[in-house]
């Protein structure tokens, strides 16, 4: 137990004494910044995946896009995302001659990687929409993208809206292979931690419970995000 005590004095020594509390408050900004970032250039991506793969194939064009839609995705659904990130910070961006940071990398690739896996969420969503719906809307006058766009689209959130606060925790957690292109996140700051007081067990343990708490928050955001839809759909 003395030797349980003295790790959390030298944990507490770093963090307090040494500001290595500045260090963790950046780490959970970048960790939430590329997450958000990831999750909301994912949503439009994905969205716009989806529409194109749900288009009726009876002209060239949408087999087309089809066919670079389907490639898209299954490409950043088969390659890690540590190789996406390290491919475009030491690859691509040299090649096309872009300085950017390694969070505002993150974020991208963080974005189309979840664009790979939401557009496949959107499309199930999409397609579980009774296709009476879109029927109505055409025959109002409406067009097959404004059809998608106010009537299809926002049925089909409210139907995949636990899978989509699934696929944000899955990008928070994944922020932790963001290190390998310089963004300092969670991971980052407590390293930085357990190397100062040469001892990591303390450091990674509250790391542990940042990322459960972390969780819990959005878990409990979708719940009320689902009562709120519900709540609506009973007064509609």
């Amino acid at each position: 137990m003395g030797n349980f005590d003295q790790k959390v004095n030298k944990f507490i020594e770093i963090f307090w004494e040494q500001n290595g509390y500045n260090k963790v408050l950046q780490g959970l900004q970048n960790t939430l910044m590329i997450a958000i970032a990831g999750l909301i250039i994912g949503i439009i991506i994905g969205t716009i995946i989806a529409t194109v793969r749900v288009l009726p194939k009876y002209k060239t064009l949408p087999k087309v896009l089809n066919v670079i839609c389907s490639f898209y995705v299954a490409l950043f659904r088969g390659t890690p995302m540590v190789v996406q990130l390290l491919v475009f910070y030491y690859v691509l961006l040299p090649i096309i001659g872009l300085k950017i940071t390694g969070v505002q990398v993150a974020m991208m690739v963080f974005g189309l990687n979840s664009g790979a896996y939401i557009s496949e969420i959107m499309r199930s969503g999409i397609q579980s929409v009774d296709p009476g719906q879109m029927e109505a809307g055409r025959a109002v006058g409406l067009s097959f993208g404004t059809s998608m766009i106010k009537i299809v689209i926002p049925q089909a959130v409210k139907n995949i809206l636990p899978t989509l606060g699934n696929e944000f925790i899955s990008l928070i957690k994944e922020t932790s292979v963001v290190s390998f292109v310089g963004a300092a996140d969670l991971y980052v700051a407590f390293n930085y931690i357990g190397s100062n007081s040469y001892e990591f067990m303390v450091p990674y343990l509250v790391m542990a419970l940042i990322y459960i708490v972390l969780v819990l928050i959005i878990s409990l955001l979708i719940k009320l995000m689902e009562r709120s839809l519900k709540k609506s759909d009973r007064r509609n």
